[in-house]
Order: structure tokens, then C-alpha cells, then sequence
């Protein structure tokens, strides 16, 4: 890990013995920044993302987010160009340097859908679909689990290649709660981590005795399907509303009708998004069941721009 310079006079930082040029901000969070700079030597540009660590905790958050990068090398996973930890003024900075993908993330382009009365061909869905679910897969093989897949944490490439990022709030797949300050500690840790209009059924009101799973991920994935179909998550308007959603994903989806997209679509719609984790299917099924409508997807949906 190479020495980190602060952003100078002419607008640069070095990581690992490279420069990077500043060229604009692209992002602002809770804790992070994210900045566009392009590469002095190779002229790519990338995302600069600066977590603020607050505190040792936040900086072995960072950390596990480095870590978690490093794990995977896959097409649909976000990769880690370099990274470094960075102290100024008696706080500490991790500096996570990410290739920057120019088309933005699937949700600004539902976003500019929405905004032309449009929608999504479905052929186009099941290919970004599969995507998402191989880089899940990949996750859960390892055993871990995403816990904050949503549209604007999926960055599409030119050809519609997903990219799953934020990797932050990755954790075990598996977690056994033993007891009521386990059950609350976890929930008070997925109302922090896990966006609210995505978040399981089973995070918002945790048992004290059960076994949390990667499972958590199928919900977030059947949210994010409906919003390509939709163009707006299930539970958007329920939160913007002020109603509870906690209260609303104990109920089945309802799939507003009519509905374009084909009936096979909608019946693995209504199969991923159960509300009991138990009868939820894992990533395998999933993935094979978008092979499946993809080679029965008919060459008129590619039409329906």
C-alpha cells in the first residue's frame, strides 16, 4: 500500500506511486465522497471514493469494505483498482480508488425511462437480471451476503453488463441470533445498513432464536426486478409516504395490472418476493429460472422501446 499525498495546489493525489488528476465531485454520502479523477500514467478515469472513519470502528468498516473488493474477481462485482488509509488533521480517510463506469447506475436509467413515458424491454431486464444474479451467486458461494442490493447499487456498462458496488454492509451469509440483544443488535444494525424500501421482512422485526441468511439478498433482488418492471420500487411510494414498511412487506407483492411483460416474469416476481424466508429460493434457483425465460423470450420484446 504506497504513501497517499492530500489533494495539492494543481488538484492531484498519488496512491501507490501513481498520480491521479482531480476532476470533478460525483457523489456525496452519509460518510463518503465520491470524486472523478483520471490517471496521470494511464489516462483512465476512475471513482474516487473517500469513506470518513470517525472512529477505529469505522475505520475496520472501511477496512472489511477493502477486503470485500479484494475477495472477488468477477465481471458482475465491482473490482478495486488501489486504496489507502490517509490521516489529516487527527482523522482518519480511506481512500478506495474504483474503475468509473460512464453510463451510471440503474436506477438513473429507469430514472430517464420514467421520465420519457418509456420502460424496459423485458429481453433487456432478463439480461441485466442475470447479471446481478451471477454476481450474487459469487457472493454467496463464498458465504456472504450483499445486505444492500438496490437499483443505484448497480452500475450498468455500455453493453448492460451489471456491476454490483457498495460492498459495505457485506457480511457471513449465515447469522445465528441467540437471544434478544443479538435479535436487536442486528436490527438496529440493518436500519442502519439496509435501505429501508429493500430491506427483508425479516430485518425489520428480528426473532430472538433464528438463523439469518443470504436469503435477505432474494428479497432485495425481487425488489429490484419489480423496479424494472415498474420503474419504481415496491415499497417507494409506501416510504415517501410515511406508512410503514415494515407493516407492508409482510404482505404478498401485488404486481399492478395490466402488466406487459410475460406471465413467466411476473410468477418469478411473485416467487422471489415471499415474505417468509424459509420458502424463498436461493440464488441457483433463481439464476437457472432467468436461463430458463431468456431462451423462451421472444424476439418481439425487443421491440417494445
Amino acid at each position: 500500500m504506497g504513501q497517499a499525498l492530500c489533494m495539492c495546489s494543481r488538484g492531484s493525489i498519488t496512491i501507490d506511486n501513481k498520480r491521479y488528476y482531480f476532476i470533478q465531485k460525483l457523489d456525496e454520502g452519509g460518510f463518503s465522497y465520491v470524486d472523478l479523477v483520471e490517471g496521470v500514467q494511464d489516462g483512465r478515469f476512475y471513482a474516487l471514493k473517500r469513506i470518513l472513519c470517525h472512529d477505529r470502528e469505522g475505520r475496520q468498516e472501511a477496512q472489511t469494505e477493502v477486503e470485500m473488493h479484494q475477495m472477488f474477481d468477477h465481471p458482475n462485482i465491482l473490482s478495486l483498482a488501489a486504496h489507502t488509509f490517509v490521516d489529516r488533521g487527527g482523522k482518519s480517510e480511506a481512500w478506495l480508488l474504483l474503475p468509473f463506469i460512464r453510463k451510471g447506475s440503474l436506477w438513473s436509467v429507469l430514472e430517464k425511462l420514467r421520465d420519457k413515458g418509456s420502460f424496459m424491454p423485458e429481453r433487456q431486464i432478463l439480461h441485466i437480471l442475470h447479471g446481478i444474479c451471477s454476481g450474487l451467486k459469487t457472493i454467496h458461494d463464498r458465504g456472504f451476503a450483499h445486505r444492500d442490493l438496490k437499483p443505484t447499487n448497480v452500475l450498468l456498462e455500455e453493453d448492460d453488463r451489471p456491476v454490483l458496488m457498495d460492498l459495505g454492509s457485506m457480511n457471513r451469509a449465515r447469522i445465528e441470533v441467540r437471544g434478544t440483544r443479538e435479535a436487536m443488535t442486528i436490527q438496529d444494525w440493518a436500519a442502519q445498513r439496509c435501505t429501508i424500501s429493500y430491506r427483508a421482512p425479516e430485518l425489520f422485526n428480528v426473532e430472538s432464536h433464528c438463523i439469518i441468511d443470504e436469503r435477505t439478498d432474494i428479497w432485495s433482488l425481487g425488489c429490484v426486478l419489480y423496479c424494472m418492471m415498474m420503474l419504481e420500487g415496491p415499497y417507494d411510494l409506501i416510504f415517501q409516504k410515511g406508512d410503514s414498511v415494515a407493516l407492508a412487506v409482510q404482505n404478498p407483492v401485488a404486481i399492478p395490472q395490466p402488466c406487459s411483460y410475460s406471465e413467466g416474469l411476473q410468477m418469478l416476481l411473485s416467487s422471489i418476493m415471499v415474505s417468509n424466508p424459509q420458502e424463498r429460493p436461493d440464488i441457483n434457483w433463481v439464476l437457472d429460472q432467468v436461463q430458463d425465460l431468456q431462451s423462451r423470450s421472444p424476439d418481439i420484446q425487443t421491440n417494445m422501446v
